[in-house]
This record gives structure tokens, C-alpha cells and sequence, in this order.
């Protein structure tokens, strides 16, 4: 029943608006020019005119009848004798206006010249001979054109608003699954974090631990030290473990100034990497090389903070499976992009190669994989032929200073640091 209440409501107002052009049309269909059929009775030019406003009821429904109805009864007054006066054709004048803005242009016009050139033909043929040429040409063409227009304007409005109504509800739609996702890519982002400081810290721990346990009965003197430092690496682990959980307790602005702070320890980068190799060789003996080739180039902070996530997390996977041993980190700079390779020269690697791991990859490459796609860049790994172990990062250079050198890089071709 609700449903027809809309339906009730349009047929009561359709009514009503024919009656009320009956009454307008009613004067018009009354009106002759004087000496154009002087004892012409008054009745066909009323009857014509209820035709054409009883048509108008089903103008929603058929619109393209209703116009064919209302012109043949403005072509028939015409060729009674009756002026072709808005009275007279307000009828026809609606029937266009609702044809124009419930279907396409085409068809509105198509019907719309067709009638005026009907009505100014008959009009030309069977008009009154008083009237002056130009009412006869411009008057039915400019009172048809006009509705015409209208409808067409209504109808490409009505288009427009639903186009947007329709885009506000699919954004509205989308919404939950937008923040849906985002919150998920956090989430990820937060586990890879996780991941990579506590292994790293774990690792070192772990062969700093060993490392006392060997010295501590004929070297105790090198064994304190080593516990000294392995208790700088437990409070590092506690600081960068801290920062990264803080995270999920920030909202707003205080999690933007958080990723913006300066501090190395919170947003380390491709310049502590002499730092990273250092913590392998003291805790655990792997003896880590750093080369620069090509001239340094900035990158975003996101990369550069990938990139210096993917070389901790190839480093762990030396000290963890190769054991003590060398390795090294290879930058390489190119108009367009950085290469980061790791590599190890095998060490206990020959028994990783004997002996594959049955679970196949494991989460440090997804994860390295996933922090390089997010920088937009890419990870290669896999074994060497010649033995070890390679993890090669390819990641873009910043497009805002391409081509332009980093200030604090050097110019040379090729810079080796100190093995740590």
C-alpha cells in the first residue's frame, strides 16, 4: 500500500493540471480572426481542446501519445481557424516538456520541429488571412522550442544530481571498506616492524650470550665486556620495541610528529649502516664490509628507512644461519634508483644448502618483499654460485632531487669503508 500512495498522488496532480489548462485553452479555442468563418460554431474548438488536456493525464506514462494527441488537435484547430495562441496550444506545450525530460534529446526535437512544421503549414494553408505572416512562422515554432528546452535542461539537472547522489553513496558505501583496509595495512606495517627489531636485537642477544659463555672461563676480562654490551643491546631492543608499540597508542598529530622526529634511533636510515655492521662483527664475529658505488642521491624516508630495514634483516639471517663469517653491503647508485645487495660467503651455509628448510620461505623475505612494494621498489634473494647468500633491494630515488648529489655524499666512484 505505501507504494501506491506515489502513484495515487501523480495521477490526482495530473488531473488537476488538466483541468486547470482546459480552463486556460477554453478562452483560446473561442477566439477567430474576424471575416474567417463568421457563423463557425463555437463547439469543435472546445471539444478539441478537452481531447488534447484529457490526454495530458497520461503524459508520465505515454508521453510520446500524449504529444501525437495534443498536436493532431492544435493541427485540427488550426485548420478550423482558430490563432495558434499559447491559450490554444498549452496542451501540446506541456505534453513537450514532459517527452523532453523524461527521454533523450533526439526524440524531443524530433517531435518538437515536426509539430512546428505541421502547425505552420496548416497555419499558412487554413489560417486567417489577417494575420500577419511572422505570427504565423515564429509563434507555434517558439512556443513549442521553449517547453522543448525546458524539458531537456530539467532532464539533464535531474541526470547530474542523481550522478552525484549516486557517488555520495558509493563513497558512503566504501567508506567501512576503506578504513577497513587501512587499518589492515597498518597492522601490517606494525608487524613488520615488530618482526625486524625483535630478531635482530634476539640474534644479537643470543650470540653475544654464546660469545660469554666461551670467554667467560679463560677470558673474563673480554667476557665482561661483552656482557656490557649485550646489555646495550637489550635496552636498544627496549627503546626501538617501545617506539614502535607506542605507535599504536598514538592518535592524530601526535603519531604524525612521531614519524616526523629526527631522532636516528627512531628513523634509522641508509647513514647508520657503518652502526649495523659494527653490532654484527662485536657480537657475532661476522665481519661486515660496507661499498658505496656511484655518487649518493637522497631518498624519500620511506625508502631509505626500507632500505635500511631489508640490510638489517638480511644481516640477521647471516648471524642467525651462516654464523661467524664475512659479509657485505653493496650500495649502488644509479640515476633513478639504489641497489642494496647483501652478501655472505657461506660460513655454515654449506649445511643450510644440504639441509633446506622443509617450511620453504620464511617471513623475513615476505616481509622484505612487502616493505620494498610498499616504497615502490622490488627484492630479489636467493643462493650463489659461487656459495652464500645474496638479497638484492632495488628501491627509486626521490623524484624531487633526481640527478641532483646529496650534500653530505662523497664523489668518488667507489668508497670502502673499514671492515667492522
Amino acid at each position: 500500500m505505501p507504494s501506491a500512495a506515489p502513484a495515487t498522488r501523480s495521477r490526482v496532480s495530473d488531473a488537476a493540471l488538466a483541468a486547470t489548462l482546459f480552463a486556460c485553452s477554453f478562452p483560446g479555442s473561442a477566439i477567430t480572426f474576424p471575416g474567417r468563418h463568421p457563423d463557425l460554431p463555437w463547439w469543435p474548438g472546445v471539444l478539441l481542446a478537452a481531447a488534447a488536456c484529457a490526454a495530458v493525464v497520461r503524459r508520465r506514462s505515454h508521453p510520446r501519445g500524449t504529444v501525437t494527441v495534443t498536436l493532431a488537435c492544435a493541427v485540427a484547430a488550426a485548420a478550423l481557424g482558430h490563432p495558434l495562441t499559447v491559450l490554444l496550444l498549452a496542451p501540446l506545450m506541456v505534453a513537450l516538456y514532459s517527452l523532453a525530460a523524461g527521454t533523450d534529446r533526439r526524440t524531443a526535437n524530433t517531435f518538437a520541429f515536426t509539430g512546428a512544421a505541421l502547425l505552420v503549414a496548416t497555419g499558412l494553408l487554413a489560417g486567417p488571412d489577417g494575420e500577419p505572416l511572422v505570427l504565423k512562422l515564429l509563434g507555434p515554432t517558439a512556443w513549442l522550442l521553449l517547453p522543448t528546452s525546458l524539458g531537456t535542461v530539467t532532464r539533464l539537472r535531474t541526470a547530474y544530481l542523481d550522478a552525484v547522489r549516486a557517488r555520495a553513496e558509493h563513497a558512503e558505501r566504501t567508506r567501512e571498506e576503506e578504513a577497513r583496509r587501512r587499518v589492515t595495512e597498518e597492522r601490517m606495517r606494525i608487524a613488520r616492524d615488530l618482526h625486524d627489531v625483535v630478531a635482530h636485537h634476539l640474534v644479537l642477544a643470543g650470540l653475544q650470550a654464546g660469545a660469554v659463555a666461551r670467554r667467560l672461563p679463560s677470558r673474563p676480562e673480554e667476557a665482561s665486556r661483552i656482557v656490557a654490551d649485550l646489555a646495550d643491546t637489550t635496552a636498544s631492543a627496549l627503546r626501538e620495541l617501545k617506539a614502535t608499540v607506542g605507535l599504536l597508542r598514538r592518535e592524530g598529530d601526535d603519531a604524525a610528529d612521531h614519524t616526523r622526529s629526527p631522532s636516528p634511533r627512531k628513523t634509522p636510515g641508509l647513514a647508520q649502516l657503518a652502526e649495523l655492521a659494527d653490532s654484527f662483527h662485536v657480537a657475532g664475529g661476522v665481519h661486515v664490509s660496507v661499498r658505496t658505488e656511484g655518487e649518493p642521491r637522497p631518498l624519500t624516508a620511506g625508502a631509505d628507512l626500507t632500505a635500511y630495514r631489508i640490510a638489517q634483516e638480511a644481516l640477521t639471517n647471516v648471524a642467525k644461519h651462516a654464523g661467524p663469517g664475512k659479509a657485505e653491503v653493496r650500495l649502488v647508485y644509479t640515476d633513478d634508483h639504489v641497489s642494496v645487495s647483501v652478501t655472505d660467503d657461506g660460513g655454515a651455509v654449506a649445511r643450510r644448502l644440504r639441509h633446506p628448510s622443509p617450511g620453504g620461505e620464511g617471513y623475513g623475505l615476505i616481509g622484505m618483499r612487502e616493505r620494498a612494494r610498499s616504497a615502490g621498489g622490488r627484492v630479489r634473494a636467493g643462493h650463489r654460485p659461487e656459495g652464500g647468500f645474496e638479497v638484492l633491494t632495488e628501491l627509486p630515488l626521490a623524484r624531487a632531487d633526481m640527478g641532483q648529489p646529496a650534500e653530505s655524499g662523497t664523489s668518488g666512484k667507489q668508497n670502502e669503508s673499514r671492515p667492522a
